[in-house]
């Protein structure tokens, strides 16, 4: 009889890879990751930022605004 129990490290090896990336992906992806690329946002968002540090008044965020929904 042939002994065919080193067959099986192969898949094991790959599972255990599945596994660590699956885990990885589960509790490092939520997070902050230096490097990755964040969203910059909507237009409104951006306006409202602008608007929030004062670099533009009230009219302006009210104009921008009625453009932006429009």
């Amino acid at each position: 009889m042939m002994n065919y129990e080193y067959y099986f490290w192969g898949m094991h090896l790959v599972w255990w890879l599945i596994w660590i990336v699956l885990l990885f992906w589960i509790f490092a992806i939520p997070y902050d990751i230096p490097g990755q690329r964040t969203t910059k946002g909507t237009p409104l968002d951006l306006l409202k930022k602008r608007f929030a540090s004062g670099q533009i008044t009230k009219e302006e965020y009210l104009e921008k605004r009625k453009i932006l929904e429009g």
